[in-house]
This record gives C-alpha cells, sequence and structure tokens, in this order.
C-alpha cells in the first residue's frame, strides 16, 4: 500500500483564528448586497450540509464501538461540529455532568464546589457553593452557565443555585421525648436510658 499523503493538520491554537475568521467573512457577506453574495452564501450552506450528513454517518458507523463515539465527544472540535448539526450521540443530561466534572478541578482553585442537580424541561440546575462575595461569585456563575450552554446549547436556561442546607439536628430529648408527655418527664426518661447504657458505648 503507497503511503498516505502528507497534510497539515490543525492544533486547537491553530483553529481558534480560523474560525474567527469565517464568523468575520460570512457576517461581511451576510452584509454584500448583489447575487455574488447570496450565491456564495448558499455554497456555505450546502456544503455544511453536506457535511453534516458525513459526520451523522460517521457517528452511525460507530455506533458499536464506545472507544471511538468517546474519541469524537471528547475533541473539541467535533464536540462542536457534532452539537452544531445535532447529532451528538450523547443526552444534555450526561453533557452538562461532562460539563461539571471538567469544571470541578478549575473551581476548586478559587475556593468553590460544584455540583449537578438535575436537568428537566430543557433546564439544568447547578449547585455552586462559592467562598467569595460579590463580584467574584457573579463571574463564577457565568462561568458556570457559559460552560453549560458550551456543551448543552439546546437547553433553555441553566439555573446556578446555592447548596441546600444540611438539616439541623435534632436534640437527643426530642427523639425519647412522646407528645403526651411533659418536658419533665421525657427528660426523666432519657436520663433513665442514658443510665441503663454501658459506659463503653457512651461517647
Amino acid at each position: 500500500m503507497g503511503e498516505a499523503p502528507d497534510t497539515e493538520r490543525l492544533d486547537d491554537a491553530a483553529l481558534d483564528p480560523r474560525l474567527a475568521r469565517l464568523d468575520a467573512v460570512l457576517g461581511q457577506l451576510e452584509q454584500t448586497p448583489g447575487r455574488t453574495a447570496e450565491l456564495a452564501l448558499e455554497a456555505v450552506e450546502t456544503l455544511t450540509e453536506v457535511y453534516g450528513e458525513a459526520l451523522a454517518r460517521i457517528i452511525d458507523l460507530a455506533a458499536d464501538s464506545p472507544r471511538a463515539l468517546g474519541g469524537f465527544t471528547n475533541d473539541d472540535l467535533l464536540r462542536h461540529l457534532l452539537l452544531l448539526h445535532h447529532i451528538h450521540p450523547d443526552p444534555p443530561e450526561r453533557r452538562v455532568a461532562r460539563a461539571v466534572d471538567d469544571l470541578r478541578p478549575q473551581l476548586r482553585t478559587q475556593g468553590a464546589e460544584i455540583m449537578l442537580a438535575g436537568v428537566q424541561d430543557g433546564v439544568a440546575r447547578i449547585s455552586l457553593s462559592a467562598s467569595s462575595c460579590g463580584g467574584g461569585g457573579a463571574a463564577l456563575r457565568d462561568l458556570v452557565r457559559e460552560q453549560v450552554l458550551t456543551f448543552a446549547p439546546e437547553l433553555s436556561a441553566v439555573d446556578v443555585v446555592a447548596p441546600a442546607p444540611a438539616p439541623a439536628l435534632i436534640p437527643l430529648a426530642a427523639l425519647w421525648q412522646r407528645p403526651d408527655r411533659t418536658d419533665a418527664a421525657g427528660m426523666h426518661e432519657v436520663g433513665q436510658v442514658a443510665g441503663a447504657l454501658p459506659s463503653g458505648d457512651m461517647a
């Protein structure tokens, strides 16, 4: 077999300016009057449809290979294109969980903890506890929303909420006291039970 021809590969650093330039050129075309600009936009739209179909067929062929699918969905460029064409194989819940997991180490360096509370009716609920106050907390919430929507752009909203407070401790007396007993009687009963326990069982 002959050797494959050498082709220039683009890393993420090289892709970013090209994607930005593409957006700028398309924006200029949309503002340019005339049939030539219309034909150029039509060509871009048709090309996008064709490579979108090609990606969909690749995903179909790789459906029985978790390793191959994982390679596609873990690549930033491929993930973006799969989302653009609505052919990403993972459901929104899994993608939101991935976004939260990816954010967690970064947020911990800033004294914050993040947890996925759930995804329902197109809304993701994210629990975020941050030690910073004011603008810092708002910046972290914006970061979380941006990251989650990058992974699941079809969501209608991302609610970033404070974690639920821990349940209050129940006093020992309340565990033993019955509604038909007075406070004094209940405390007397607690004392009797405590006295009956072996000394080794008491903390």
